[in-house]
């Protein structure tokens, strides 16, 4: 039997790897239908093949995919949507194009935009609900990933305006903003910080090659720590089933610390600290 609060299943973004699948597993074994979104063919028959679940290609940044997962769900139900599809790299501003900059925000921003307006029909009609996946890094800004802070930091007012302009239907909108997790966006930092080195410019490498190594030393060691993705699933489960769902979830030990030091230090002492414990 379903355990979430409204009827229908509940649609997933991003839900081939990583927080995306941990909260489709989690869901479908809580006896929950889940509609997987993936943007391949191969991801969507593994992802298919777990009982409970019905795999969807869904791209969040192709209207054509988008259209076709909304017209499926005309005149039905969706008990909740959770948007989690996203991605993560960075490197310094100056080094980085404005085509780098607008990936980050159609995917993690505009790609959430474009499904919740498409399928909001059908989750008010589920008397459903709707999760954004953000970060801590969208309350923390952290140096050298801006596009991804940034993208965040407009997630977590997106979900809160969202939350506010829905409450008239009874929809609820709550956000979760993890720290680092155990999946392969994190176990890949290391690399992908090896690779924004490798794409500076001669200038570039004379201003933060240094930098830019000793923040590869620090996300290796995070990964040693990173919590696994299954207690963002939990957090997902407990703001679709609730009764009294929190609007926002912070999830990692690291990130209520992050949070916490924001909100008691000054502004100098926490850039101090950042730059002290990234190396910088």
């Amino acid at each position: 039997m379903s355990t979430t609060h409204g009827n229908g299943p509940v649609l997933v973004t991003g839900a081939s790897t990583g927080i995306g699948l941990a909260i489709t597993r989690r869901l479908a074994a809580a006896g929950t239908p889940v509609l997987a979104g993936v943007r391949k063919p191969q991801d969507a028959e593994r992802v298919g093949q777990i009982p409970n679940v019905e795999a969807v290609i869904l791209d969040v940044t192709n209207a054509e995919d988008i259209e076709r997962v909304r017209a499926s769900l005309e005149g039905r139900p969706l008990a909740g949507l959770v948007n989690n599809a996203g991605i993560s790299a960075g490197g310094p501003l100056e080094e980085l194009s404005s085509q780098d900059w607008r990936e980050h925000f159609d995917v993690n921003l505009f790609g959430h935009v474009d499904v919740t307006r498409a399928l909001l029909d059908s989750v008010r009609r589920g008397g459903g609900r709707i999760v954004f996946i953000g970060s801590i890094a969208g309350r923390v800004g952290q140096p050298f990933l801006g596009p991804y802070s940034a993208s965040k930091g407009a997630i977590r007012q997106l979900a809160a305006s969202l939350r506010r302009e829905l409450r008239m239907f009874g929809i609820w909108v709550a956000l979760v903003e993890p720290g680092a997790m155990a999946t392969e966006i994190w176990r890949k930092g290391g690399e992908r910080a090896e690779d924004i080195t490798g794409k500076l410019s001669p200038r570039g490498h004379e201003l933060y090659g240094g930098k830019l190594d000793a923040l590869q030393q620090v996300v290796v060691k995070e990964n040693d720590h990173a919590e696994p993705p299954d207690n963002v699933a939990l957090a997902v489960e407990h703001a679709l089933s609730a009764r009294r769902p929190r609007p926002t979830y912070l999830v990692g030990r690291d990130a209520r610390v992050a949070n916490a030091l924001q909100t008691v230090l000054p502004a100098r002492a926490m850039d101090l600290f950042v730059a002290r414990y990234i190396g910088i």
